[in-house]
Parts: structure tokens; sequence; C-alpha cells
């Protein structure tokens, strides 16, 4: 089973229901293992929680018991700074590398122009889409 690590806005955008919303479907149908550290469950639910977006508690807590019993819980062992224009985005990074992800998948510039780190290649959702329907 493939093994991916999501950036923040690619998991809000998939809950909100945007287009992204086959993201999450695909995740709980078990299509992929979605790998996940401390830190970035930390920012899903800093983001999800933010008034502005106008998700009910029950959402949110199905979320976080989803992300708690079906994603793979990794420890960085190795800290990276890579990104220097966005460094809060060198936790996908370092989860990606703990979990021998196959890819992640980000809408975040910061990542997607790395294209690939240590042959683990960086995706936009649409070009997820592509690559895990092969």
């Amino acid at each position: 089973m493939k093994r991916v690590v999501l950036d923040t806005n690619i998991l809000v955008s998939s809950v909100l229901g945007s287009t992204l919303d086959f993201i999450m479907s695909m995740w709980l149908e078990g299509d992929f293992t979605l790998v996940v550290s401390d830190e970035i469950i930390g920012e899903y639910l800093d983001v999800l929680n933010r008034p502005k977006l106008h998700l009910d508690e029950s959402i949110i807590d199905r979320i976080t018991a989803y992300l708690v019993l079906f994603a793979e819980h990794v420890i960085p062992e190795e800290a990276i700074q890579i990104i220097e224009t966005g460094p809060s985005d060198d936790k996908f990074l370092e989860a990606a590398i703990a979990g021998k992800a196959d890819c992640i998948v980000s809408g975040d510039e910061h990542l997607l122009t790395l294209r690939k780190f240590r042959s683990i290649p960086i995706l936009s959702a649409r070009e997820f889409q592509d690559w895990i329907n092969k």
C-alpha cells in the first residue's frame, strides 16, 4: 500500500469538501496509508479549529479520531532544514523520511518547487490523483 504525507492545506481542503474531497475518501477507504507526526497532527487540528472555517465540532472530533486510529504515526529522528522561505514545512519532509513515504502531496509552493526530496516525489493534488490511480 502506498504511504503518503499530506500537507495541511491538502487535508483541510479535502475535509472542507472542495474538489480535493477524493483524497479524504481514498484515505478512509484504505487506498493509501496516511503518514503523520505529532507536529503535523497539531497543525492539522490547529487549522481545522479556526473559526473562519466554520467546521462543526463533531466533524473535527471525527477527523481527530480517524487520525489517531487510522494514520500511521512516526517520530522523525532527523531534523531537516531545507525550506528557508517556509521552515514550518520541513516537518512534512521529516515525516516522509521517518515514515518511508512514497510521496508528499502539497499545494504549497515551498514544497512543490522542490519536486522531490531524497527520491520522494512532491506532488500537487492533481498529480497525486494521476499517480495513485496508476
